[in-house]
């Protein structure tokens, strides 16, 4: 990390210590099993492994998404070592997110499934048991049904590579109409479109990714996250939608940090997976231009405050 940038970094840090700011359960109205969750990635902050989990700890994140490619480098006695400091830091992994193949040639996945055993190999080492993935909501070529075997098929394989690790594998619909009329077929973008797809899987370490910007897109309802078990849901993204921007219109790529805007209903939403008694990482997924061009400390500083900010609405 550059000085200029730590120093800025270690000096805000400090000044949200000294504002009680660290706890995010300060302001939580109710207890939770979920955790906050840190993907620098998501918010536009470079940072490496070490760094990543420093920032974590310091604007008292909970767990943290980590690099996979550094992951894998690590030794055995490394790995222990960096275990070792989550645990001292009272952080734990959370997800790892992968784009998977699914439309390419049968050589091709057949390539990206020797590659996938690999990471949950090192998933395992780290002893992480959650990775996501989504699905492309439209196709121009396969036909709804086409395209739904076609997933079916590849997605249990995929499930079975990970589940040989003990990973669970979380599936994301994108729920946006300006996503899912792009191709000429569209297809899955909604819950109960996904959970249709899992239960033809039949994979019992198969779930959802349930991000909040696809679960609003999508009109799915909170009632919908109630018919869930805990061993559904694998991750959680959040996130709000910019105002006065009809729903029809909201752009994948243009949200706000959660509980920014009040668009999506984010209490609802956390509130029905604390009933089901959802235990993994939420982490923010702004995409948001203006967040990821600030500096580090003020882009961290920002995310930290708007999760206790939305995890307080829990009722």
């Amino acid at each position: 990390m550059p000085q200029t940038i730590r120093r800025d970094f270690l000096r805000a840090a400090g000044s949200l210590a000294a504002a009680g700011l660290f706890s995010s359960r300060a302001s939580a109205a109710v207890a939770t099993k979920m955790k906050i969750c840190l993907n620098t990635g998501n918010i536009g902050v470079r940072a490496n492994l070490a760094e990543s989990i420093d920032m974590a700890a310091k604007f008292g994140f909970e767990a943290v998404d980590p690099n996979l490619k550094e992951l894998a480098a690590l030794s055995d006695s490394a790995m222990n070592d960096l275990l070792g400091d989550l645990q001292s830091k009272h952080l734990v992994f959370g997800s790892y997110a992968q784009s998977f193949p699914v439309g390419q040639p049968e050589e091709a996945y057949s390539t990206f499934l020797k590659d996938l055993a690999a990471t949950a190999k090192t998933l395992q080492r780290a002893r992480m048991r959650r990775a996501v993935t989504w699905l492309s909501s439209s196709d121009n070529k396969l036909t709804y049904l086409e395209n739904f075997h076609l997933h079916a098929r590849r997605i249990r394989e995929a499930a079975t590579v990970l589940g040989d690790s003990g990973i669970s594998l979380g599936l994301e619909y994108v729920g946006p109409k300006t996503a899912w009329t792009r191709g000429k077929y569209p297809f899955i973008h909604t819950m109960a479109e996904m959970k249709e797809l899992i239960a033809e899987v039949g994979k019992p370490n198969l779930g959802l990714l349930m991000d909040i910007w696809h679960w609003y897109n999508a009109g799915d309802t909170a009632a919908d996250l109630l018919t869930l078990k805990n061993e559904d849901v694998v991750a959680v993204h959040l996130s709000d939608a910019p105002a006065g921007v009809p729903i029809d219109q909201q752009v994948d790529s243009r949200r706000e940090l959660p509980a920014a805007t009040g668009v999506i209903d984010i209490g609802a939403f956390l509130s029905a997976l604390n009933r089901i008694g959802y235990d993994g990482p939420a982490a923010a997924e702004p995409m948001n231009a203006a967040l990821r061009a600030l500096p580090p400390d003020q882009a961290l500083a920002q995310t930290a405050a708007a999760m206790r900010k939305a995890f307080a609405l829990i009722q």
